[in-house]
């Protein structure tokens, strides 16, 4: 009788590689393989990269490396973002075996079936407009908390974004295939469901970016009509939208979360520079006044809302004056934290090419800058909730005899392990 051979798996990047990769890892202990932790030797390892930084690549290469000596007789499988964008470069990386790109990451089993060590490396791989069709996932690491993917893909062209081009084109799940999803993962306990993609707000393109039909009429399904569908789900007490584009959040949108029990008062939105003149060469579609005009009707409606701010420094063009007036207009609006991105050039995008590159030590002091005033953000606001009882989520998780969750509005509580709390909603005295 053939041994079962094992698999380990490793994710790189956004939320949603991570519900990508929970779900392979289900499919192939389907398959028959025995899942082992990345730092077990394993028969396969699969890495899911990401390709947003430069950083994310030399990551991949540097683990690859590593199982090179820990487990030199493994085969070693990349996908994700990294391999659609650049095969070749990964396929010529010593010990990799298989490169899948975006139209093959979910036929992992098949391809892995046929492959032998000793083998050249072997590229599955297509060009970015011909993957259509979309493979609904969820993490399912706990019963916390999971990333439900109801969305893939961008159709928009930022000068300095290669996930077009890794993901292909905007498509969605339905409306009513995302609420069986989320039924059935209110059977299995979980309590919150991070709703993740690529650009949520876009949501409604059917599995080829075109509209979905319903009925026989054709129309596109969309967001709003999404989150009002999910909050009838029994079961399910807690909602998050993982990140939404700022021109895509509506008053609508808006206020139903600011209305309802089951979607969290917690916003993150991509601002990507608080000055107009970078946004228009970021080629984004909106200006710091939309946004604020967000950020004022969130708060206006939910004064204990948090919100979360995507931010790039040192994009090329950025001279002192326009990273002043970022730091000014973060300063001056009333949000909770900044994720804070440097920028680095990506191969074939716009603003690769651009001038009035900004050198990198100052990008690492415009980052610093930033981070401190994420740190002062947060600090104020978690003081304004102090003495306040919420709602706290706690994870199963123990670390030091300790545990922790997340309030409503995404403060994060650690106390003292106790297993009757775990995967439990626990009133909370912020303190």
């Amino acid at each position: 009788m053939q041994n079962q051979r094992s698999i380990a798996f490793h994710t790189l990047g956004c939320k949603l590689n991570f519900s990508e990769t929970s779900t392979l890892s289900r499919m192939m202990e389907q398959e028959g393989f025995a899942k082992k932790d990345f730092d077990e030797v394993a028969d396969v390892y699969v890495i899911n990269t990401c390709s947003v930084t430069e950083n994310a690549d030399k990551e991949c290469r540097q683990i690859v490396r590593r199982i090179q000596r820990k487990a030199p007789e493994s085969l070693v499988v990349i996908t994700g973002c990294y391999a659609q964008l650049k095969p070749k470069e990964i396929a010529e990386i010593p010990g990799v075996n298989l490169v899948l790109g975006a139209a093959e990451k979910f036929n992992l089993a098949k391809h892995i079936n046929e492959l032998a060590k000793g083998d050249s490396s072997k590229i599955c791989s297509c060009e970015i407009e011909e993957v259509t069709g979309f493979t609904s996932t969820y993490s399912l690491n706990d019963r916390t908390r999971v990333f439900l993917k109801i969305q893939d893909g961008c159709d928009y062209n930022c000068s300095f974004c290669t996930i077009p081009m890794a993901r292909g084109k905007s498509r969605s799940d339905s409306i009513n295939n995302v609420v069986k999803n989320a039924e059935q993962l209110a059977a299995n306990g979980t309590k919150e469901i991070v709703l993740t993609g690529i650009n949520l707000g876009d949501f409604g393109k059917g599995p080829d970016g075109a509209g979905v039909t319903i009925g026989i009429n054709q129309r596109e399904e969309n967001f709003y009509e999404l989150i009002q569908a999910l909050d009838k789900v029994d079961g399910i007490e807690r909602y998050r939208i993982s990140s939404i584009e700022p021109n895509l959040l509506t008053n609508d949108i808006i206020s139903f979360v600011a209305n309802s029990d089951k979607f969290m008062p917690h916003f993150h939105i991509p601002l990507q520079s608080g000055s107009n003149e970078v946004l228009s060469m970021m080629r984004r579609r909106y200006k710091r006044e939309l946004y604020a005009e967000r950020a004022k009707l969130i708060k206006t409606l939910m004064p204990h809302c948090a919100i979360g701010v995507d931010v790039i420094v040192g994009f090329p063009g950025e001279t002192d004056e326009l990273f002043k007036e970022t730091f000014d207009f973060l300063h001056s609006l009333d949000i909770s934290y900044l994720h804070v991105f440097t920028y680095s050039e990506r191969d074939n995008t716009l603003a690769a090419t651009m001038p009035g590159v900004v050198p990198m030590n100052i990008r690492h002091e415009r980052n610093k800058t930033l981070r401190n005033l994420s740190y002062m953000k947060m600090q104020y606001f978690m003081q304004q909730h102090v003495g306040e009882t919420r709602k706290v989520l706690f994870e199963d998780a123990e670390k030091n005899n300790l545990m922790e969750g997340y309030t409503d509005n995404y403060i994060r509580v650690q106390t003292s392990y106790r297993k009757e709390w775990a995967n439990a909603i626990v009133d909370w005295k912020i303190n």
